[in-house]
């Protein structure tokens, strides 16, 4: 009976066990492969606006790393605009591990404008010239490619606080008001190749 009773309870506490999530940090001798620590990134999404863009990723714990993107657009589009410095720092937490899987994030952001005449709203007829600054929370995924290569995706919502002045669209356009908004809503999207240093 007593033998019983003690077989039932190791049966009952091993299933515990093995319903854990057990990362490279819990178990590294089983990979072969050593833990990734950076990872440098493009998010195509900025791509297909033709502005110049990187991120930086650096894995801090166990399940916390901290993220930097900066975005740079100096084009003009026959007369449109989409000029931009965007700067925007994320701090991360993993549900499994850095670099794999289900992450959440919160990212400050700051930003200098000077867009205009494009098929969009109010910036087909006007140009808004400022900055904006505020964050937001994200969530994300990052699915494994290679030992090398990864792909990421996020999404962003949040606060942003924007200051502008708006001109009437065109060569020396006129200017009309100076303003500031406050924004709730989207605050980041991205849909990134990451290359893995470990």
């Amino acid at each position: 009976m007593k033998l019983s009773v003690l077989l039932f309870f190791a049966s009952f506490f091993s299933l515990f066990s093995y319903s854990q999530v057990m990362t490279r940090y819990d178990v590294p001798h089983a990979y072969s492969t050593a833990i990734p620590r950076w990872g440098f990134k493009n998010n195509t999404l900025l791509d297909a606006t033709l502005s110049l863009n990187v991120g930086v990723e650096y894995r801090i714990s166990k399940r916390y790393s901290v993220n930097l993107d900066v975005s740079y657009n100096p084009w003009n589009f026959d007369e449109k605009k989409f000029k931009h410095i965007l700067v925007q720092p994320e701090f991360r937490i993993w549900l499994c591990e850095p670099f794999y899987g289900h992450f959440w994030g919160f990212h400050p952001t700051w930003s200098q404008f000077n867009v205009g005449g494009l098929r969009l709203g109010a910036l087909k007829e006007h140009r808004y010239e400022g900055q904006l600054y505020g964050g937001g929370f994200s969530y994300g995924y990052q699915w494994y490619l290679s030992p090398r290569w990864n792909i990421e995706a996020s999404i962003g919502l949040g606060y942003l606080y924007i200051d502008y002045d708006r001109y009437i669209f065109g060569e020396c356009g006129d200017f009309e008001k100076t303003k500031n908004k406050h924004y709730i809503g989207p605050t980041r999207a991205t849909v990134s190749f990451v290359y893995i240093l470990k």
